[in-house]
C-alpha cells in the first residue's frame, strides 16, 4: 500500500517514539475514546478526548467482560502514563486498601460528557468538519 502523505514517517520506530515522547496536549487527543451509539447520534461526532467527571463503561479488558460492564465516573486522567482512573472500580492490595484500577482509553465507551463552553464548542467545530467531508464526498460522487 502506498503512503497517503509524504511529510509523514510510515516507520514503526519513529510512529512509536512519537507516541511515547509526545507532551501533554498530544496526549490529551490520543487519549480519546469513542462516544456511545447514544451520544453519537445526538452529537454527530464519534469520539472525544477523555476528562474528568465523564461517565464511562468499560468494554474490554478483565473489568468488561463482566456480565455487566462497569460503568463510573473518571476520577482521574494521567496522560503521563496514557492511564484513567474509574470510580468503583478498585482492587484491595494485600493490607486491604483499596486502590484504582488504571484503564487505557481504548477499552472504555464514553457514556455521559461533562458539558461546559469549550467542550460544546469542540463537538460543533467536529460536527461541522465531519459534515464538510460527507457533504465533498457525496458531491464527489455524483461526478462519476
Amino acid at each position: 500500500m502506498a503512503k497517503f502523505s509524504t511529510a509523514v514517517s510510515s516507520s514503526r520506530r519513529k510512529a512509536r517514539k512519537a507516541h511515547f515522547a509526545a507532551d501533554s496536549e498530544s496526549r490529551r487527543k490520543l487519549m480519546a475514546a469513542p462516544l456511545s451509539k447514544e451520544l453519537r447520534t445526538k452529537y454527530g461526532v464519534r469520539s472525544m478526548p477523555i476528562r474528568s467527571d465523564d461517565v464511562v463503561q468499560v468494554v474490554r479488558g478483565a473489568n468488561g467482560k463482566k456480565t455487566a460492564p462497569t460503568e463510573g465516573k473518571v476520577i482521574l486522567v494521567q496522560r503521563k502514563k496514557f492511564r484513567v482512573h474509574i470510580e468503583r472500580l478498585t482492587r484491595d492490595k494485600t493490607n486491604g486498601t483499596p486502590v484504582n484500577v488504571p484503564v487505557h482509553p481504548s477499552n472504555l465507551v464514553i457514556v455521559k460528557l461533562k458539558l461546559d463552553k469549550d467542550r460544546l464548542d469542540l463537538l460543533q467545530r467536529k460536527k461541522a468538519g465531519r459534515d464538510a467531508r460527507v457533504g465533498e464526498s457525496a458531491t464527489m460522487a455524483k461526478v462519476d
